[in-house]
């Protein structure tokens, strides 16, 4: 049975993914940095202090809920939480192997038919061949072909680029394996929707101690994203002992990136905890459709967010031709899957 709130759900959930789609934007001002230093201290902010802030605050009685959860209850958040982070790391390889528009398909692709399609299989199967679980079934393959689109106008630019001598190719791991790198980031990129989706019993644990349905998703996120931490600042402080960056952090200019870096965290904590929100409103088919709607949503901002700025500006006609019908491609998809509020 569709939930009352489906429709705000998923406009929550659509307004979401274009958080999520512009908090790397303030990445790209950062000055006197290395990746290292502004990823830890994003990831510190965001996936760290952001969630645990936020589930002290807003779930009443935290610390007896995570008492009184069943160890399954905690054991699945954790556990997708910790390999959602590690997707993270291996994400960053697999762009600078195949490239930002390879990568970006693959594992957006990989990661929305993982991400809607598992709850659904799991939680719901009956679901499947009833109207929303179609819809879902025929959104998918559009939503795949806008990506593959959006994947080869990215690979377009990168050579117009190429070929003005504006940009420099440098990779450490050939085109087969930095594509396997992508297809597994992509694989386990959706495991923080797993995390929710399977944490019933933690979700039903923080309602009894009086939380609302919405408020009772940080108590989900803090083990989602906690777990999830620990991978990302593994591998920052490799780097950061490799490239010999740590002292970056007291050195000039960095009062000014700690802002831009929190200004990451407040845009990504928007698009993340907002999903959550979104999918609980939604009932039923949020952590399905509503997963995919959000995936969808994160890659039109970041593409119109990319064409303000100028990326495309110096490409082709076939290459921006390519962009628009990917673009296109990926609206359908959206309408698609949303054509059951209808029902």
């Amino acid at each position: 049975m569709m939930s009352e709130h489906f429709s705000l759900g998923m406009g929550v959930i659509f307004l979401s993914g274009i958080f999520n789609g512009a908090f790397p934007l303030p990445m790209k001002s950062t000055r006197g940095w290395k990746w290292e230093n502004t990823w830890l201290a994003f990831s510190t902010a965001a996936v760290l202090a952001l969630p645990v802030l936020f589930a002290a605050l807003f779930v009443p009685h935290l610390a007896q809920v995570y008492r009184t959860a069943s160890l399954r209850g905690m054991k699945y958040p954790a556990l997708f939480g910790f390999l959602w982070g590690i997707a993270q790391v291996t994400f960053g390889l697999g762009i600078e192997a195949v490239g930002m528009a390879i990568a970006v398909a693959v594992v957006a692709g990989l990661g929305s038919l993982s991400g809607a399609l598992i709850p659904l299989l799991v939680l719901s199967p009956q679901s499947l061949f009833q109207p929303r679980g179609i819809f879902l079934l025929v959104a998918l393959p559009i939503l795949l072909v806008g990506l593959f689109l959006y994947g080869k106008a990215g690979r377009l630019r990168e050579k117009d680029l190429l070929a003005s001598g504006s940009l420099v190719s440098e990779t450490s791991l050939d085109f087969a394996s930095g594509l396997a790198i992508c297809i597994f980031t992509g694989l386990f990129a959706s495991n923080f929707n797993l995390g929710f989706a399977f944490s019933d019993g933690l979700r039903k644990a923080a309602l009894g101690f009086g939380a609302t349905p919405a408020s009772a998703t940080y108590a989900i996120w803090a083990i989602v994203f906690v777990a999830g931490f620990f991978p990302n600042l593994v591998y920052c402080a490799h780097l950061l002992s490799r490239n010999h960056s740590w002292s970056l952090f007291w050195g000039e200019g960095s009062i000014r990136n700690i802002g831009l870096s929190l200004a990451m965290a407040a845009l990504w904590g928007a698009g993340v905890f907002g999903y959550g929100i979104g999918a609980s409103l939604a009932g039923g088919y949020g952590t399905s459709v509503g997963f995919t709607l959000f995936m969808a949503s994160s890659i039109l901002s970041s593409n119109t967010l990319g064409i303000c700025s100028g990326e495309w500006k110096a490409t082709a006609v076939l290459t921006r031709r390519t962009l628009i019908a990917g673009l296109i491609v990926i609206l359908i998809s959206v309408v698609v899957l949303n054509l059951p509020g209808s029902f």
